[in-house]
């Protein structure tokens, strides 16, 4: 087996050898894509020239297998590669050059794209990328197109060619920049036809492209490659002084853990705001030592201002980041954010001239001029995404900017791709066509909603419901466990992962757990403040704990459980509604409240006299509050009658004590989920509806009232009883 030291060999000979050939694709894929050395997030390609079955004709065809448009190496499928046959994608050549000599190159570039589909071997459904031909059109029966930030950083330095040669020898060729697809999967073709000795391309501010003919030793070759540019730089960036000269040396100090995570928390809210002027956006911070290294540099801000050098990098991270010039030991937190302030407005100004100067006539509209990536010295690096998943992976793109940069620095001088390539791949008109095929965002979807009460009943039912809707989901709890055990389950649904709040790139997903005293105003804060740290703020919260505490044998409730009940039911969602307001005040988005009251609140009844007037008190909160929190922040009620079914506030004894309460006949050794049956069907037979109240029948209205759909209802409590006659309005 051989060594590496960069990256990870991952080949099984056993493993292989039980797969069919396309099998082995989607494995040399899987593995390669594994690890971020080799490729970034949902870069590079793979393919592999096997034989197949014309399904009309019967007889054996040479089949090019690629990754298609869409999916990530690490986790593609069989179903993300495409099939064409081999004989028909070189036919298009004829077409392309049809074309292209009648001085339409660029129409003809885009033309090919679509004419791939001809192409199509056995009605695969799959599209082709654009990065096809350059498959097609070299010769080894393999192919690997791989992102590596050590040969980034080659292809992203000043001397590439010279450096090509001189590490690679006569193994690697180099072709300056190109669009991918046709124009230079022709002029790969040449290449290898005028060097039959090269067995890989180096490409110019792109990647590399490396083949062979068989699979295990392209793979292989691959790795080489990458092990051999790494080696290079490394022993070059050693020799210039390695992490205490890199980026120019150390301008700033970091800011203690404890400082930096306060001062975050400070400013992100208004940050999200500012930078959700059109669009929402979720954000992940990103400060482990790598990126901090580099934020607080000498040459920082002469390396920002380039922008990123691989178009994978820039369509996430915008052609630059916005870098602020801040002093974390001499200025504070309002200082940054009158820094912020400015640089915001000049970024959109900068974003809007590289617009005006490099628009086509046929060009798309502009896009959103706020940036995407944020770098702060002493502090580290804000990614904005839709979701929590787009914000890790524009981390992830501007920390594999850092590292090429980092690499190129050591061996050479970097440079970015010149403005108008890189303004001719974000506003390709196939890339706006892709963008514009994309399924509708789901209604909740760049939201930040937190679910107070979320460890059971109707706050895990609400959770559930809204990160349906694809909003980022904040689990609030009393009990740690159970609010991370629902954001657990929504995980898995989702597919993601979970972590801890605010802990890094890698550490948080599209939902989290967290505890929280509501009866407790710096609890509540420090929440809050953890939600900053994970998302970059909220926009709606949802109060669904409470207490039931029903009276003694004497009718009466002790003072301690009495005060108890209106901490729990009415303070602690005042608390909850003022700590929030201030961040609701930063962020300058609107937002939502909403509480939870009950049936009770409008009907008097013998046995729980505290629970009663509680709700009574909670209701009339949701108006104060309306007032009060308008017009930035919409406050409502859900008033439900009797959940017993999920419930926390019904265990298994109060069940048996109610229905003895009601003489409902029932044994002592029966089932709880046939106990709470009864019990549930009893309360339902007085209603008019005549069924069981559900958590999900809660759920239901938590969430039309966080959507636009009752966008103009505030103050209100919305009533979800089955029917409750008693409860009426009088």
């Amino acid at each position: 087996m051989p060594t590496y030291h960069y990256v990870n060999y991952s080949w099984d000979d056993a493993k292989a050898a039980a797969l069919d050939p396309v099998g082995r694709l989607v494995y040399r894929s899987n593995i390669l894509g594994s690890d971020q050395r080799i490729t970034n997030t949902g870069g590079g390609n793979t393919s592999s020239k096997l034989t197949g079955k014309d399904p009309i004709t019967g007889q054996d065809v040479e089949v090019l297998w690629v990754k298609g448009s869409g999916g990530d190496l690490r986790t593609a499928g069989r179903e993300f590669f495409s099939s064409l046959y081999q004989e028909k994608l070189l036919a298009l050549q004829n077409v392309y050059h049809a074309r292209s000599d009648k001085g339409l190159k660029s129409q003809a570039e885009d033309d090919m794209v679509a004419m791939q589909a001809h192409a199509t071997f056995n009605l695969n459904p799959r599209a082709s990328s654009i990065d096809t031909p350059l498959h097609s059109f070299l010769p080894g029966k393999f192919v690997d197109h791989m992102h590596p930030n050590a040969i980034i950083a080659i292809a992203a330095s000043a001397n590439c060619q010279r450096l090509t040669q001189e590490i690679f020898g006569g193994q690697m060729a180099y072709v300056p920049w190109m669009r991918p697809g046709f124009e230079l999967g022709l002029a790969m073709q040449a290449i290898s036809k005028a060097q039959p000795g090269v067995k890989a391309i180096m490409m110019g501010q792109h990647g590399f492209i490396s083949w062979a003919d068989d699979d295990k030793a392209c793979y292989t070759w691959t790795l080489d490659c990458i092990e051999k540019a790494s080696a290079y730089i490394e022993a070059k960036y050693q020799a210039k002084g390695g992490d205490a000269k890199a980026f120019g040396g150390q301008k700033y100090q970091t800011l203690a853990e404890e400082q930096r995570r306060a001062t975050l928390a400070a400013i992100l809210p208004w940050l999200r705001g500012q930078v959700s002027q059109q669009k929402r956006f979720i954000g992940t911070i990103q400060d482990d030592e790598k990126i901090l290294r580099f934020v607080n540099s000498a040459d920082a801000p002469r390396l920002a201002a380039l922008g990123t050098s691989c178009p994978d990098h820039f369509l996430r991270t915008k052609i630059k980041p916005l870098y602020v010039d801040w002093n974390p030991q001499a200025e504070d937190a309002a200082a940054l954010k009158l820094k912020l302030a400015a640089a915001l407005d000049q970024y959109r100004v900068d974003y809007t001239a590289y617009y005006n100067v490099c628009r086509r006539a046929n060009s798309p509209a502009m896009r959103d001029p706020n940036p995407t990536v944020v770098l702060i010295p002493g502090l580290g690096m804000i990614a904005w995404g839709k979701d929590k998943s787009e914000s890790r992976v524009t981390a992830e793109f501007y920390n594999c900017a850092v590292e090429v940069m980092r690499g190129a620095e050591a061996i050479d001088n970097y440079i970015a791709l010149p403005q108008q390539e890189a303004f001719d791949i974000e506003y390709w008109l196939l890339e706006e066509a892709k963008l514009q095929r994309m399924p509708a965002e789901k209604e909740l979807a760049r939201q930040v909603i937190v679910v107070i009460g979320a460890g059971s009943g109707i706050g895990k039912e609400t959770a559930h419901r809204l990160a349906k809707e694809g909003a980022q989901i904040v689990c609030v709890d009393l009990n740690a466990a159970a609010a991370e055990a629902t954001a657990k389950e929504l995980a898995a649904k989702l597919g993601q992962g979970i972590g801890v709040a605010g802990t890094g790139i890698s550490n948080c997903g599209p939902a989290i757990g967290l505890a929280a005293n509501i009866t407790d105003r710096a609890s509540i804060r420090a929440m809050l403040d953890q939600v900053a740290l994970a998302y970059g703020g909220f926009d709606s919260i949802c109060v669904t704990a409470g207490i039931f505490v029903p009276s003694d044998t004497t009718g009466h409730i002790p003072d301690d459980k009495w005060a108890l009940t209106f901490n729990i039911n009415v303070t602690g969602s005042y608390l909850v509604a003022d700590e929030a307001f201030k961040t609701w005040k930063q962020q300058g988005l609107r937002g939502n409240l909403v509480l939870t009251t009950s049936a009770n609140a409008a009907v008097a009844k013998k046995g729980s006299l505290a629970y009663d007037t509680s709700k009574a008190a909670a209701n009339h909160l949701v108006r104060e509050l309306a007032i009060e929190l308008a017009p930035l922040v919409r406050v409502n009620g859900v008033a439900p009658a009797t959940v017993v079914q999920g419930s926390a506030m019904f265990p298994r004894d109060r069940v048996i004590g109610s229905l003895a309460k009601y003489a409902i006949p029932y044994k002592d050794d029966e089932a709880t989920e046939s106990l709470v049956t009864k019990l549930a069907q009893f309360y339902a037979d007085r209603t008019l509806t005549k069924a069981p109240i559900t958590p999900a029948d809660q759920a239901e209205a938590y969430f039309l009232l966080v959507t636009q759909r009752l966008s103009k209802t505030t103050g209100q409590i919305v009533t979800v009883d089955g029917g409750l006659h008693e409860a009426f309005l009088r």
